[in-house]
Order: C-alpha cells, then structure tokens, then sequence
C-alpha cells in the first residue's frame, strides 16, 4: 500500500468546511492551524491529511439562531466536517477540545463555535485520478 496523501489503509480523512464572517480576517490561518491539530488529536486523523475550505459570509447572508437561549456574536464559526465514523466519544472530545483550543488561541467564544459532522464511508471518496483510494487499497 503506497503513501497516497499521507494516509495508510487504517488512516480517517477528514475535510473540513468553515463558514464565518468576514470579521475573522488575519485570525484564519490560526482557526486553521487549531482545528487541524484538534482532529489530529481528538480523531486520530494523521497530520498530513488536511483538506479544508473557508467560506466567509457577509452578516447579511447568514443568521445566527438563539437556540438552547445560546447567545452569539456577528462573529459565529459554522465548522462542518466530512469524515469516515467516529464514535461518540471521539466527538465529544472533539467539540470540547476544539472551543478550548479556538477560546485560548483565537479568542473566539465557545458560544459562537458551531460544529455539524457529514459521516460516509470508504465508497464516498475519491482523492483524485478517478479513483476511491479506501477501496482501490492506495489508502
């Protein structure tokens, strides 16, 4: 089995999807930098597979929902992450983890962190040249 993307056989990929608001600005790379090493950490997701997508939003094109009486601020972070199952556990530590992390480094209140995960399988993927490495044994 080669080194496709940095991944073995037994490696979880993870993508991430952000949306925020523009009010970020030079602190993404950071928000980057913290989640990566969050799924690393929490999911065991290896180092090298980072595959993430920022999408700003002006505040006109979102709204911010006050469910559970939680109360943000213009500055909400909507993480979406597509990746192969986890387990309950690994989530859990994930979400706790990862407002800490974006909390101490970045400043952002956990209030404002919202986190949805996309589970699929090893038949969902495909890392390029038209094939689904999980399957084709590559990964």
């Amino acid at each position: 089995m080669g080194d496709v993307l940095g991944g073995t056989e037994n490696d979880d990929a993870a993508f991430v999807l952000r949306f925020g608001s523009r009010a970020f600005g030079n602190q993404i790379n950071m928000i980057l930098d913290v989640t990566q090493e969050v799924l690393v950490k929490s999911l065991g997701v290896p180092e090298r597979d980072r595959y993430q997508i920022v999408r700003e939003h002006v505040p006109s094109r979102s709204h911010r929902g006050y469910r559970l009486g939680i109360r943000r601020t213009p500055n909400m972070l909507v993480l979406q992450v597509t990746t192969r199952p986890h387990s309950h556990s690994m989530k859990q530590a994930f979400y706790k983890m990862l407002v800490q992390k974006l909390e101490d480094v970045c400043g952002i209140a956990p209030s404002d962190v919202v986190v949805t995960f996309v589970t699929n399988t090893d038949e969902d993927w495909s890392f390029g040249l038209g094939r689904a490495q999980f399957l084709t044994g590559e990964l």
